[in-house]
C-alpha cells in the first residue's frame, strides 16, 4: 500500500545552493574560514512557511554530491516535502560564497551555479498532481532566470494553478546578471507577475521592471495587468499596498537597532505576507507580519536562520497586541 501524503498548503520551486559565509569581514580572497549554510530565495520562503506550520512542497534538482545531500538533509530537518526533488547524476549542485559585513550594508556574494543541476529544471519536472494538490503557489524571479527551460516551467506552473482557481504570489527577487538584458528580464518577469494574485516588489525592483519610481505607480502597473493586490517594499519606511478594490495604505516598518545581515529580508517579508493571507487575515495584518519577520531576518547571519517558529511568532504577535492595547488604554 502506498503511503498517503497530506495535501500541501504551498508549493514552490527553484534552486538551493550550499552557501559559505565568511567568518571575518574583508575581501573574500583574504578570508580563510567560512560557515556552511543553505541559500535560495524560494527555499527560504518554503522554510519560513514550514516553520509556521504550513505543509510545504518544494520542487528542484540537486546533484549527486555532498552539497546535494546537504540540501536534502536541510529539507528533511525543516519538514519540507521533497517528493519532487530529483537527484541529477549529470550535473552538480551550485554553491556560493558570501561576505560578512558589520555595518548593515549588503554583503558581497559570488555564485558558482552555471550548469548546475537546478538550471536544468524543465517541464519534465512538472508533476500535475503534486502542484495542483496545493492551494497556493509561490514564485520568485530567481528560478525563471537560471535557464530558459526553468522559465518555461515557471510559466506552466503559474498558468496551471491559475486555471485551477488556486492563488499565486510572486516576488521579483531580481538577478540581472542571469539575464541577457534588463529588457528581457523585465518582459519575462512582468509577464509572470501578470499571472499572480499578489505581487511583492521592492521599490527599486519596481523601478527596474516598470519604469516607475513611485510605489503608487508601480502598484497601478501590476493591478492593470490583473493582480489582485500589490505590496511595494519601502525598506526602513515599511511597505505600501494597493488592492484591486482600491484599498491602499502604508504599513510602517519594525525598527531594528542592529542590522546584521540584510540578505533574506525580502524572503522573510514574503513568508509573513503569504502566511497571513493564507490564514485569511486582512492585508494590513499580513504586511505587518511581513515587516515583523523581515526585521527578524536581518538581525542574524544567514538567509533563513532568523525565520521564526509558530510559537515564537505567536509570542511576538501577542506581545505587540498587548502593547497596543496598553497604549490605547493610556490614551483613553
Amino acid at each position: 500500500m502506498q503511503a498517503q501524503h497530506a495535501a500541501l498548503d504551498v508549493v514552490t520551486y527553484g534552486e538551493a545552493m550550499a552557501m559559505f559565509v565568511a567568518a571575518a569581514t574583508g575581501d573574500l580572497a583574504t578570508v580563510g574560514q567560512f560557515t556552511k549554510r543553505i541559500a535560495g530565495a524560494d527555499l527560504n520562503v518554503a522554510i519560513g512557511l514550514s516553520r509556521l506550520g504550513f505543509k510545504v512542497g518544494w520542487m528542484s534538482r540537486v546533484g549527486n554530491d555532498s552539497f546535494g545531500r546537504y540540501v536534502l538533509d536541510v529539507l528533511a530537518a525543516e519538514g519540507i516535502d521533497a517528493r519532487c526533488v530529483s537527484v541529477d547524476e549529470r550535473y552538480p549542485t551550485g554553491f556560493q560564497l558570501k561576505g560578512k559585513c558589520d555595518d548593515g550594508s549588503d554583503p558581497s556574494v559570488e555564485y558558482f551555479r552555471k550548469g548546475s543541476a537546478a538550471s536544468h529544471l524543465s517541464l519534465d519536472d512538472y508533476a500535475a498532481d503534486y502542484v495542483l494538490g496545493a492551494r497556493h503557489l509561490h514564485l520568485t524571479g530567481v528560478a525563471p532566470a537560471i535557464s530558459a527551460t526553468s522559465r518555461e516551467l515557471a510559466f506552466h506552473m503559474a498558468r496551471e494553478m491559475r486555471a485551477a482557481g488556486k492563488t499565486i504570489s510572486f516576488d521579483p527577487n531580481l538577478r540581472p546578471t542571469l539575464w541577457p538584458s534588463r529588457e528581457a528580464m523585465a518582459d519575462a518577469l512582468n509577464a509572470l507577475a501578470a499571472l499572480a494574485d499578489w505581487v511583492l516588489p521592492g521599490v527599486s525592483e519596481g523601478l527596474t521592471l516598470t519604469g516607475y519610481a513611485k510605489p503608487e505607480d508601480i502598484a497601478a502597473f501590476y493591478l492593470d495587468r490583473g493582480a489582485k493586490g500589490v505590496v511595494v517594499k519601502l525598506g526602513a519606511h515599511g511597505a505600501y499596498f494597493r488592492t484591486a478594490d482600491d484599498a491602499e495604505g502604508i504599513v510602517p516598518a519594525v525598527p531594528v537597532a542592529n542590522v546584521v545581515d540584510t540578505v533574506g529580508a525580502g524572503d522573510g517579508f514574503a513568508v509573513g505576507v503569504v502566511s497571513a493571507l493564507l490564514e485569511g487575515r486582512d492585508v494590513r495584518d499580513a504586511i505587518a507580519r511581513g515587516n515583523r519577520i523581515g526585521a527578524l531576518a536581518i538581525q542574524v547571519i544567514g538567509d533563513s536562520e532568523g525565520l521564526p517558529t509558530r510559537a515564537a511568532l505567536d509570542a511576538l504577535e501577542t506581545r505587540d497586541s498587548n502593547d497596543k492595547t496598553a497604549r490605547a488604554a493610556v490614551i483613553a
